[in-house]
């Protein structure tokens, strides 16, 4: 099998996660949908991708990962706290939930090899879903740019709000770069990906999702400049081009990026901060301080945390803190030993994007894109699978221990 090549049935598992990790809240479509039927058809996909990938893996071969090693570790704390029922039954349904999710990864890894296979199709498979929320756009512009979110862009077809459009927008823009800088594309392909994806970022108003686009090609151009000329001169012109919008357009830019707000809102991440404040001063026992009170909606009081730390905390108390942040911790480490690459330099931009967005947007310890973006750094860190022989060209055959025949562990 090619690096950027996997089987069909592989790439539609891997499409079925995306679609149940989509959501069910948002903003109100153009034709409403029952939360309950979204629930049903994400949920749906979830056990399809997991029977698919059960399908096309029945010997159960997998590639060893200390990533989803702890991920499977993650569910420890998630089943022990949901077990007491504090968060109701729907912590249980999450917890299974999360289970055949973290099984369906470890089916997929099989196909892990170093290459970016896994990275064409997860950028195709958000650009489909940057394609449904134009289509809503053009549809009805009301419904797309609501007052309700200030006149963000939401997704009209499917509720989706202004901060996940942001997200997909900002990583699929980051990976294409990425891959054109690497000539793994042209720039024609490039260009039908990027601009729209940038527009949609626009009317999202969206900040973490642009911060994370600059710092993750930032910290990704870091680790390509000393070996590629494409990389330096893509930075020297980012560079150039950042330093005249200041110039020229800083007023725009301000208020974009204020958008509409006080410097007080603004100073309290419009509110967060009060919800942060009220969960760090809530009592807790000792098994909720070790162990959470098991998966719920990320929410506090009835309010959104949006932080993945605190939300993990809440849910998961500090053993789940420490699993998620010794997943980004491995990751990172082992990205930074690897020798300068288009794979590597791809995770440390998927591993940046998550670690800047986990200070305003939850996700990071149950099943959601975000995940799925550290999946992908994670098969892209992955050492290619060995040759079958090591016999040289011509040369006598010798037997070659099995373990040294494939990277898979079964």
């Amino acid at each position: 099998m090619g690096a950027d090549r996997m089987p069909r049935a592989v790439r539609t598992a891997w499409g079925l996660l995306v679609l149940n990790t989509l959501g069910s809240a948002g903003a109100k479509t153009v034709v409403p949908l029952p939360r309950s039927l979204i629930q049903m058809v994400t949920m749906g996909a979830l056990v399809a991708a997991f029977v698919l990938a059960l399908t096309v893996n029945l010997r159960l071969c997998v590639r060893p990962s200390a990533f989803l090693f702890l991920l499977t570790l993650l569910l420890v704390p998630s089943v022990l706290a949901s077990a007491s029922l504090e968060s109701g039954f729907g912590a249980l349904f999450r917890c299974a939930r999360l289970t055949l999710f973290v099984g369906t990864l470890w089916l997929l890894s099989r196909w892990w090899n170093g290459g970016t296979a896994f990275v064409r199709h997860h950028i195709r498979m958000y650009f489909l879903v940057l394609c449904s929320v134009a289509a809503g756009l053009a549809v009805s512009p009301g419904a797309a740019l609501p007052d309700l979110y200030g006149g963000r862009l939401v997704g009209a077809l499917w509720p989706l709000t202004p901060p996940q459009i942001g997200q997909y927008a900002a990583v699929i823009t980051g990976l294409t770069v990425l891959l054109l800088l690497g000539r793994r594309t042209d720039r024609g392909s490039a260009a039908l990906v990027v601009v729209p994806a940038l527009v949609l970022l626009s009317l999202t108003h969206t900040r973490t999702a642009t911060l994370g686009l600059i710092a993750g090609l930032g910290v990704a151009m870091g680790s390509l400049v000393l070996t590629s000329a494409a990389a330096r001169r893509f930075f020297t012109w980012a560079v150039l081009c950042a330093a005249v919008a200041a110039v020229g357009f800083g007023s725009a830019l301000q208020a974009w990026f204020l958008r509409g707000q006080s410097q007080e809102n603004l100073t309290s991440l419009t509110g967060r901060a009060k919800v942060w404040d009220a969960l760090l001063a809530a009592p807790r026992t000792a098994s909720e301080y070790l162990f959470g009170a098991g998966l719920g909606d990320k929410s506090f009081g009835g309010l959104p945390i949006d932080n993945s730390w605190l939300a993990v905390y809440h849910e998961q108390g500090t053993t789940g803190v420490t699993l998620v942040a010794a997943m980004i911790a491995v990751l990172g480490g082992v990205a930074l030993l690897r020798p300068p690459s288009l794979s590597r330099a791809c995770a440390l931009f998927l591993i940046s994007y998550c670690a800047i967005a986990s200070y305003t947007e939850a996700g990071l310890g149950d099943a959601s894109p975000y995940l799925l973006h550290l999946t992908v750094a994670a098969s892209l860190l992955a050492a290619p699978a060995a040759a079958p022989s090591l016999a040289a060209p011509g040369g006598p055959r010798r037997r070659v221990p099995r373990w040294a025949q494939s990277s898979e562990v079964t």
